[in-house]
């Protein structure tokens, strides 16, 4: 069986796919996967086995020139792609109408995706031609595993989803594994940063536990960031520019990591590395870290980020740190 993935974003989104792909191919001998996610989030789906081709999609990009010539040429070149095949079915797990009209509506095969009730826009399921409702009051994960499910026709799973990502990067770990820490201190909303000098006194807190500290980053203001916080520690790194997949290696081989709400945190959740999150203003019931050794740690009352202390974070860390257990399966 061959199917077509339209999972476009976000980071968090692509990878909480990733589990009913695993149902899938558990349940289906032999069935393969092409998957049309956004060009900034490409390398993700092909760390997944049963994932054949993955086809880049530029719509934020594109949208920005939508009539120029060359945006015409890649949508042209995109349109040819897509269709280049005929599928057993064609899986819309993104509920948007942007993707459903300029991506579900053509590729060649029966569209399945969320109905009216369950998408997370109503009339997004007027491209699909079979339409599941799909109870929104559960986490993402879930509820993509149940739409594939319904799609594809088998039963689902009882029991947690699994990833199947980390023995693509546990194969071959960087020589340092278990050694560091990493702190994901950047996020896309302001309200769900962690105060800076919070960082930097957790930093301080953490010198005695002999663990280093990386920092990574992606934008150049992410990137002052980080030097601010190092500043002054000999024991935290800056790290050089990464790909995704230089990330993912190094979060990989973490023995613990501490973030915020952010994408790079639901990466360290499929890696089933340790993982304190620190959330304010988001809820973590429904879009939350979802695997093992995933921690959440909010404010006592209220969601001010600030009102979580760096004590109280080195409370909760420090045994991550020392429990000397393996700290994830594969």
């Amino acid at each position: 069986m061959q199917v077509l993935i339209v999972k476009t974003s976000s980071m968090g989104d692509v990878l909480h796919t990733l589990p009913a792909l695993t149902d899938a191919m558990n349940a289906i001998p032999g069935i393969r996967f092409d998957w049309v996610v956004e060009e900034g989030f490409a390398q993700i789906p092909a760390w997944h086995p049963a994932v054949d081709r993955v086809i880049p999609v530029a719509i934020r990009r594109w949208r920005k020139h939508w009539f120029g010539s060359e945006v015409r040429e890649e949508r042209f070149l995109f349109k040819r792609e897509v269709q280049s095949r005929q599928y057993d079915r064609v899986i819309d797990a993104q509920g948007l109408i942007k993707s459903a009209a300029l991506v579900t509506r053509i590729a060649k095969g029966e569209k399945h995706g969320h109905d009216s009730r369950s998408a997370r826009e109503p009339f997004a399921s007027w491209w699909f031609d079979k339409r599941h409702e799909i109870d929104k009051q559960q986490h993402a994960v879930q509820r993509t595993r149940e739409l594939f499910a319904k799609s594809l026709g088998y039963p689902l799973p009882e029991g947690p989803g699994d990833y199947a990502i980390a023995d693509h990067f546990l194969s071959s770990p960087p020589p340092d594994t278990g050694q560091y820490l990493v702190f994901l201190h950047a996020t896309t909303r302001d309200a769900k940063h962690w105060p800076e000098a919070h960082w930097r006194t957790l930093a301080g807190l953490l010198k005695e536990s002999g663990m280093r500290i990386k920092l990574p980053w992606g934008a150049e203001h992410e990137h002052q960031r980080a030097q601010r916080i190092a500043a002054e520690f000999d024991y935290v790194e800056v790290l050089p520019k990464l790909t995704l997949e230089q990330v993912a290696r190094t979060l990989a081989g973490a023995r613990a990591v501490v973030s915020v709400d952010t994408g790079l945190s639901h990466l360290t959740a499929a890696l089933a590395c340790p993982n304190l999150t620190l959330y304010g203003p988001t809820d973590p019931g429904l879009i939350g870290g979802y695997g093992q050794n995933q921690f959440v740690l909010r404010p006592a009352s209220g969601n001010n980020m600030a009102d979580i202390s760096p004590q109280q974070v080195e409370e909760q860390l420090l045994p991550l740190i020392h429990s000397g257990a393996p700290h994830r399966e594969h």
